[in-house]
């Protein structure tokens, strides 16, 4: 049994009690020191470094809202619209509770795409941090699934029809993919075992692994200590006499405060959305999901929510065609590391074996007419391009061969290829949202290319260019 700590009789009741609580609960005291006060974050973070700390603010809000929402939801199929409705109309002030959970949605995956920017922009997924880029690709992954099990839960027009085709979608995989699908609807149709189920995982089984893997990310983090706009480790650098780093400060209270800033602007935007503008002009709330869910009456163009809208717009690009063109590249681009790098032989030998395999398939599914699988067209390369577009993520710290961490020291035209991939992403998720077109199928399809190229050749242009010396210490400037 460890000993209690003394204090003065003469102390203030506070400090008294403090004392008294750290006495019987020594491990909240040390996990308090370890990630506030005793954690030493870099003295130069930006207005970027807000984001992970909104991103905890609005997980919050959401499990808050989402406990009232359950208190008047019913997870039937007869009944879930109407108890919305409910919700909306006769509890008191549950339209602000809906509005907000609905809302935070959208604000979620807004603060966690500009989150996963700024680790882009200063090479916060380099090592020591593979591991705390890993577990937040893990996040975003599970906030997507959370993201599309909820949506489907008010029953309107859009969210019926919308899990209808993502569930459909699944029916392309060879072999599993028509009984993975009555799998996970629960039923042939989407209906009221679909509706229970996603109720569940929504609700319970989701958030306890979301939030499991946000404490990871949180631990992982302050283990190795966090980035900062210059790409430098205060840790390895000059230290005072008590062994803490002199480019580095207390997270609490300076950057408590920091946050309390970035929190109150961030309220300020969110509740001007709430009052004024939530369904802001269709993107954070269809209005087609203000009609109830209708199966013998199909919307006029089906679209999922903004924030699933790129991959959406790369599912809608992979066609015949474009399989040909996939397929060519693949074959220049094993030539090319069979021809003119260094690779080993076992590395050329699995990228041979990798496009062989890749060639047969695209042969065997239906595109020549023969093969072991016809009839199955190209749905399927499109659900593996849109999964690859997500997990091609958790791969970016091997990818970046830069000698340097940070966009600060790279060269000029690595900061206008970041640029034309995010409007490239951008563009992207407007074309998801827009009914198809000739036009938007090509612009769709040189967006995908352009997505999937800046990954892969990634080890190729990242190491080109003259880089700018990185200085020893932080630069900063107190403001």
């Amino acid at each position: 049994m460890a000993e209690f700590k003394e204090i003065s009789p003469n102390a203030t009741a506070t400090a008294k009690l403090v004392n008294w609580f750290d006495n019987r609960f020594p491990t909240a005291g040390a996990a308090y020191r370890d990630h506030m006060s005793e954690y030493y974050a870099p003295k130069n973070f930006n207005f970027w470094y807000f984001f992970g700390s909104l991103a905890m603010l609005v997980l919050v809000l959401q499990i808050v809202t989402g406990i009232f929402l359950t208190m008047h939801y019913k997870p039937d199929a007869a009944a879930a619209f109407g108890s919305v409705e409910y919700i909306m109309r006769d509890v008191p002030w549950g339209w602000l509770i809906r509005y907000m959970h609905s809302t935070g949605a959208s604000a979620f995956f807004v603060v966690v795409y500009l989150h996963m920017y700024r680790g882009l922009i200063y090479g916060s997924y380099r090592k020591p941090r593979e591991l705390v880029w890993l577990f937040g690709c893990a996040i975003f992954l599970v906030l997507m699934a959370e993201a599309f099990m909820g949506y489907l839960l008010p029953w309107g027009q859009m969210s019926y029809w919308g899990a209808q085709v993502i569930i459909n979608l699944f029916s392309a995989i060879p072999f599993i993919g028509p009984d993975l699908s009555e799998w996970i609807r629960g039923d042939y149709v989407v209906g009221d075992a679909t509706l229970n189920r996603f109720f569940a995982f929504h609700v319970i089984a989701v958030p306890l692994v979301l939030l499991g893997l946000v404490v990871a990310h949180i631990f992982a983090l302050h283990d190795v200590g966090s980035n900062n706009p210059d790409g430098i480790e205060i840790k390895a650098g000059p230290k005072d006499a008590n062994g803490k780093p002199l480019d580095g400060i207390p997270f609490h209270p300076y950057y408590t405060v920091h946050d309390i800033f970035g929190v109150a602007v961030f309220l300020m935007v969110f509740t001007a959305i709430i009052f004024f503008a939530p369904e802001l002009g269709g993107y954070f709330l269809e209005y087609n999901n203000f009609i109830p869910a209708d199966p013998l009456k199909t919307p006029a163009h089906i679209a999922p929510v903004w924030y699933f809208t790129p991959y959406y717009s790369m599912l809608r690009a992979i066609t015949t065609e474009m399989m040909y063109a996939l397929s060519l590249i693949l074959v220049l681009a094993v030539l090319f590391v069979i021809l003119k790098t260094r690779a080993s032989g076992a590395v050329k030998g699995a990228l041979v074996l990798v496009a062989v395999a890749f060639l047969w398939m695209f042969n065997a599914f239906g595109f020549t007419g023969v093969g072991l699988l016809q009839g199955i067209d190209a749905k399927f390369w499109g659900v593996v391009v849109m999964g690859a577009s997500v997990v091609i993520l958790f791969f970016l710290p091997w990818l970046d061969k830069s000698p340097v961490k940070s966009i600060r020291y790279r060269p000029g035209w690595h900061k206008w290829m970041l640029a034309v991939f995010i409007v490239d992403f951008v563009v992207l998720g407007y074309l998801g949202v827009q009914p198809p077109s000739p036009a938007g199928e090509r612009i769709s399809q040189l967006g995908t290319l352009f997505y999937f190229g800046f990954f892969l050749l990634m080890p190729w242009w990242s190491r080109l260019g003259e880089f700018k010396p990185v200085p020893e210490r932080i630069t900063y400037a107190a403001h």
